[in-house]
């Protein structure tokens, strides 16, 4: 299992968590999302390492912008 954090910018809502939830959970692999609203924080934990482009395309389908790279853990 691999736990990595992703700093996401403009969350301001329990919508906002939902749809970020919804997008990364839907990557291939992923088995949980976590997300810290009032830091912009989201933590995923997948099977395999996820590529930045890929949760970033993830984070943008679902309205929000993916800023710096991921702080990766095993």
């Amino acid at each position: 299992m691999v736990t990595t954090t992703y700093q996401v910018q403009g969350m301001t809502c329990g919508h906002c968590v939902n749809s970020v939830s919804a997008e990364v959970g839907g990557l291939a692999g992923v088995d949980e999302v976590q997300v810290d609203l009032a830091g912009g924080r989201v933590t995923v934990t997948s099977e395999r390492p996820l590529t930045d482009d890929e949760v970033r395309a993830a984070v943008d389908e679902a309205g929000y912008e993916l800023v710096g790279g991921a702080d990766q853990q095993r």
